[in-house]
């Protein structure tokens, strides 16, 4: 399935190739896409990709008056995943994702990235259960095929901040396209834009050879783009072959919405 470009999934580029209660699988464009803080390629359209399919086979476990939302995911990604990205920009990354563990207060979700042949990376997403919301947004029913916008910093709708000391900050702006069926920003959308940022925090192109590792994101509360709305990051260690940030989204209200910790290795 081929989503509008007025969605978040067919803003990112993602099409669903296979869903259902057991198994559910799409891909995403990754290859030459670069960090708008950085200009160095980058792997946070996975998080997009994790949260879609993590999130779509949780989705399938609700109960008939149920809804879901994110509250967790995780990516590990294996230590030449971006190159072997970088050196087939055309082929997308596919992830497979499976239901892992009983149904409870919440679901976990299994994912395996792949890339061609090659696994890439494992990545988990749990997601609450909760009572269906009185109003969802309804996306388009028009799938005609499009091209997403060039650039990373167009798909996400984000603005590089201009700031000074340690903090790295990426603004995310007002734009409905970014948002999920309860209008906040995509869980997938967020999640990928503070690895942009945890993974800036830790070098530009002078550190190009820094690559992420793992990301773990916690999604505290719901997380809405507007004047103040922001991703800042900040570096926990930077040592000769590995570093760690800490990354948060910050809503108009001051309040942190999301917390991620990134590791990287040289």
């Amino acid at each position: 399935m081929q989503y509008p470009l007025n969605t978040p999934l067919g803003r990112m580029g993602v099409q669903t190739l296979e869903e259902g209660p057991h198994r559910c699988v799409a891909s995403i464009p990754v290859g030459g896409l670069l960090n708008p803080l950085t200009g160095l390629p980058t792997v946070a359209p996975l998080a997009m990709l994790i949260d879609h399919v993590g999130g779509l086979v949780n989705h399938y476990r609700r109960a008939k008056a149920e809804w879901t939302v994110s509250s967790e995911l995780a990516v590990e990604l294996t230590p030449d995943a971006m190159a072997l990205i970088g050196a087939t920009p055309d082929l997308p990354v596919v992830a497979t994702g499976r239901p892992f563990g009983p149904k409870g207060t919440g679901s976990l979700a299994v994912c395996e990235l792949g890339h061609g042949d090659t696994v890439v990376g494992t990545a988990t997403v749990r997601s609450f259960h909760i009572q269906t919301p009185g109003h969802l947004v309804e996306w388009p029913t028009d799938t005609s095929a499009g091209t997403p916008p060039a650039t990373l910093r167009e798909r996400m709708s984000v603005a590089v901040a201009e700031t000074g000391g340690a903090t790295v900050v990426l603004r995310q702006l007002a734009d409905p396209v970014v948002n999920n069926s309860i209008g906040i920003v995509h869980g997938g959308i967020s999640a990928a834009a503070l690895e942009l940022v945890g993974s800036a925090a830790l070098g530009g192109a002078e550190e190009a050879l820094w690559r992420t590792a793992s990301i773990r994101v916690n999604y505290l509360r719901q997380f809405r783009g507007g004047t103040q709305s922001r991703y800042e990051a900040r570096v926990l260690r930077s040592g000769r072959s590995s570093g760690v940030a800490d990354a948060q989204a910050v809503g108009d209200d001051g309040k942190v919405a999301l917390l991620a910790r990134l590791t990287a290795y040289r």
